[in-house]
């Protein structure tokens, strides 16, 4: 009900015109009930993403553990992609300067963005034997997810006839992925 409120009213008075205020009123709601359910105005631009990055540590977990590395780290974050179509993309992203969100997008991306680096981090970390806070797994992790992020946004703004986003994914982070495993085998042991 809020989520829906605050779409229409984007879509009326933009996101910056849009108070929170605004958004519980049009919502039937008081104030305190918004920041009950989110912490920040931004925080519902991210609203489907959000409920499919928070199962992105399982998706780690399931990976094939014989699997190489780099192998595992590309089918999850494909996995991932995989739960977002052409039909499942926030109106935000969408519709992005009718409700003029671009800035606030990019501006409210970075927690994400630095979730996701923590949790591949730490995954790799385990994965090549590496202290949780090591260099490698830090730098892999962000050039992935890095590259991931770049592919979600250009897949996001190609229109109606966007397809997959899996395949854009697979087309951006496949060489980073080839090219951190190319160099863990040429690592001595």
């Amino acid at each position: 009900m809020i989520a829906e409120a605050a779409g229409e009213l984007f879509l009326e008075k933009t996101y910056d015109g849009t108070t929170v205020d605004d958004i519980a009123r049009r919502a039937g709601v008081g104030r305190a009930t918004f920041f009950n359910y989110f912490g920040a105005k931004s925080d519902l631009l991210w609203l489907e993403v959000d409920e499919s990055l928070r199962g992105f540590d399982q998706l780690l977990s399931e990976t094939d553990p014989d699997a190489p590395p780099m192998t595992a780290v590309l089918d999850a974050i494909t996995a991932l992609a995989d739960e977002f179509g052409p039909a499942r993309l926030p109106l935000a992203v969408t519709q992005y300067e009718l409700m003029g969100t671009d800035g606030e997008l990019e501006a409210s991306a970075l927690p994400r963005f630095l979730t996701l680096v923590r949790q591949l981090s730490a995954f790799l970390a385990g994965r090549l034997g590496e202290p949780r806070d090591a260099l490698l797994p830090r730098a892999i992790a962000t050039a992935v997810i890095g590259a991931a992020g770049a592919a979600a946004a250009v897949w996001a703004r190609s229109g109606v006839r966007r397809g997959p986003l899996a395949r854009v994914i697979v087309a951006a982070v496949g060489p980073v992925c080839a090219g951190y495993a190319s160099a863990l085998d040429d690592q001595p042991r």
